[in-house]
């Protein structure tokens, strides 16, 4: 059975964009959905609600309830098109950057829609249908209202949304083990050497100047093809929020002889501590290779009374404090002489050695887990594909004929002429 498509209007009651308001310190405001609270894999987020004023009128006009559809369309160009389902309890409003969804529920189950326009927004549907501006899109109420949904029995619809309920539901469960995995690190750090905060084992402290060579990173210039492409690895930020484990191995960008003697750029050898110091800052990894860094380091090599592991750990734990340490106006840094003058408990080499060794132990189980949680999402994604072209039900529609063909919410569409 091939499934029609019809434009998302045709089968809505309501397309609703929502109003600008300054938020309140007024604990008696009323909470409104923003942009940032339809996370990116398609959910309801109240963290961060903020809360506005809002008389009789706004509360009619722009009230959220159960089984709407929220949809993002104000942002910049890479997330215009999130969406999510929302079933939360309470008084909430939306801002000017959401559009309300009200579907015709005899037709369309609200959370097919939104799994639907949710994965086009994944799949980069909606970079054609933008308006763009300097660093903000948007879709227009039109081009919304004309984007084209494909529409099974409604009782087919809802056997999808139940198979990508239980596939999600299996996808929390294993984010929520990634989640306790994850503080595995610093439960293993603070039973070995204490709050690095507060050292309660009174180990010495030292400044990582003393203990370290701090090298900062460079760049050459861009437009100098023969500095780049070459066999020596050039990190930036972006290499180590990309970084699947603790260790980096390669980076996007290589340099050339020339490119590095061109420029103030230092190699730092492996096992060099490598701590993104802007944009962002605290990103933190173990250079697998020797390697060079782009200015947005601060890379510690340590001395001999330091193992580098040691210092990960401690730098991951210490993350907020580092950021903490950031000064200036346009972007925040951590200075070299900052850096340098950091205090950090050292203690004896052999049990450093001996958390380096545990450590070595969670490495192969964090890789292990980072790359299935990808074939989860593969798997995931596949999944998504097939539910909206039709192949995920196509045996389950085979036994149920019967009851589609009985549907009277979709013999009423077709004599509403939509199908």
């Amino acid at each position: 059975m091939d499934w029609p498509s019809v434009p998302l209007e045709s089968v809505t009651t309501d397309l609703q964009a929502g109003f600008a308001c300054q938020p309140t310190d007024d604990l008696g405001g009323i909470p409104q959905l923003r942009t940032n609270n339809v996370s990116l894999d398609g959910r309801i987020d109240l963290s961060g609600v903020k809360r506005v004023p809002a008389n009789s009128a706004r509360i009619a006009k722009y009230s959220l309830r159960s089984g709407d559809v929220l949809f993002n369309n104000t942002n910049s160009p890479a997330l215009v098109g999130k969406t999510a389902f929302f079933d939360e309890d309470g008084l909430f409003l939306f801002s000017n950057h959401m559009t309300r969804i009200r579907v015709a529920s005899e037709v369309m189950e609200p959370r097919y829609v939104a799994r639907y326009l949710h994965w086009s927004w994944s799949q980069g549907t909606f970079r054609t249908l933008i308006t763009q501006w300097v660093n903000q899109a948007a879709i227009n109420r039109n081009r919304l209202s004309a984007v084209q949904v494909p529409l099974p029995p409604l009782v087919e619809q809802r056997r999808i949304v139940e198979i990508l309920d239980r596939a999600d539901d299996l996808r929390r469960l294993r984010a929520e083990t990634d989640a306790k995995a994850n503080r595995i690190l610093p439960s293993l750090f603070v039973r070995m050497f204490g709050d690095p905060a507060t050292n309660p084992m009174r180990w010495p402290l030292k400044r990582i100047g003393e203990v370290c060579d701090v090298v900062s990173g460079a760049t050459p210039k861009t437009e100098r093809p023969e500095f780049w492409g070459g066999g020596i690895p050039w990190a930036t930020p972006k290499d180590l929020s990309e970084l699947d484990g603790w260790s980096l191995d390669h980076t996007a960008r290589t340099l050339t002889g020339g490119g590095l003697t061109s420029c103030s750029a230092a190699m730092v050898p492996e096992g060099s501590v490598l701590l993104s110091s802007r944009a962002p800052i605290g990103l933190v990894a173990v250079a697998g290779v020797p390697m060079c860094t782009n200015q947005g380091f601060k890379n510690l090599v340590c001395g001999p009374g330091l193992d580098p592991w040691y210092l990960f750990g401690w730098c991951k734990i210490r993350t907020t404090y580092l950021q903490s340490l950031g000064r200036g106006a346009t972007f925040r840094e951590i200075s070299k002489r900052i850096v340098e003058s950091i205090e950090l408990p050292l203690p004896p080499m052999q049990r450093q050695r001996r958390f380096r060794s545990r450590l070595m132990s969670l490495m192969s189980i964090h890789r292990a887990r980072i790359q299935s949680a990808q074939r989860i999402a593969d798997l995931f994604g596949v999944l998504l594909s097939r539910a909206f072209s039709g192949s995920l039900t196509a045996s389950w529609r085979e036994a149920h004929m019967d009851e589609i063909l009985q549907e009277n919410g979709y013999h009423r569409l077709r004599r509403r002429k939509l199908v």
